[in-house]
């Protein structure tokens, strides 16, 4: 297969009203996840927690999936959280750019995982599995998240335990930055849990939200649609469950035209 990911060759060959990126860090974490890092374009203006479409030409083709941006809408780079498909039509191809090598990014950025989704509240809990966890990233290094809000709370499901390293650095991350640390330090909870290996958190996060243990753990009440805000990001099935768990709470889901106690991602990769 022919894959055009050098910058000069993918410049000549790529769509007219596309972005041509090039890619400056790529940090693999497992077998199957990996991050990466890529030039901005001046004119290029998203909201925190937003997903574009992220490409390469294929055999002569873009090909391109969604990707939730996981910088922050003040971040000078783009940054890209993505599980690994071995036999995946763009992921197989992706997760072997290096350095220097150049991606496709469409120029509209959309989505419902916004700040402006949701009606004000006490307390937001970001629901996540796996790379679900890209959209938060974003938002939770947004100072906006935090005027918003007082306790954000991060909830990262993950089959091993090694696959939640990305949001463990990301959180500590936050909270040694010079802009965001001062936020994110009093507001922020980090809670994880792992399905398929020893940790001290076992099991899904619909489960621990059911037998009300992740209320217990954070020393907070369970689910209040007067004071609690939600937005999920994960697999279908996850997002499914979560969604019946808080509407079962009383919690409406809204939209970027019709704001509401919580929110969904549905365009998802992994």
């Amino acid at each position: 297969m022919n894959v055009l990911a050098k910058p000069a060759d993918l410049e000549a060959a790529a769509p007219a009203g596309v972005f041509v990126e090039e890619v400056k860090t790529v940090q693999h974490y497992t077998d199957r996840l990996f991050r990466f890092r890529m030039t901005r374009p001046a004119s290029f203006r998203f909201r925190s927690g937003e997903f574009v479409m992220i490409g390469l030409m294929i055999d002569g083709k873009p090909l391109y999936r969604a990707y939730s941006i996981a910088s922050p809408a003040w971040d000078e780079e783009l940054e890209f959280f993505s599980i690994k498909v071995p036999d995946g039509p763009l992921t197989s191809h992706l997760q072997k750019i290096q350095p220097g090598d150049a991606v496709l990014m469409k120029k509209k950025p959309t989505g419902t995982l916004v700040n402006d989704a949701l009606v004000p509240g006490k307390r937001v809990y970001m629901f996540s599995t796996g790379t679900g966890i890209a959209p938060f990233a974003s938002l939770i290094r947004d100072p906006d998240t935090y005027e918003k809000f007082d306790q954000v709370i991060l909830t990262h499901t993950c089959r091993e335990v090694a696959e939640l390293k990305y949001g463990e650095e990301l959180v500590q991350e936050t909270i040694n930055d010079p802009l965001i640390g001062e936020y994110a330090k009093d507001k922020l909870v980090h809670y994880t849990s792992v399905t398929r290996e020893d940790f001290p958190r076992q099991g899904r996060i619909t489960d621990l939200i059911q037998s009300g243990k992740l209320f217990e753990d954070l020393g907070v009440p369970a689910l209040d649609p007067a004071v609690d805000r939600g937005m999920i990001c994960g697999s279908m099935d996850m997002i499914r469950d979560t969604k019946q768990l808080l509407e079962a709470a009383g919690l409406t889901e809204g939209a970027n035209n019709k704001p509401a106690e919580f929110v969904v991602e549905r365009a998802f990769v992994g």
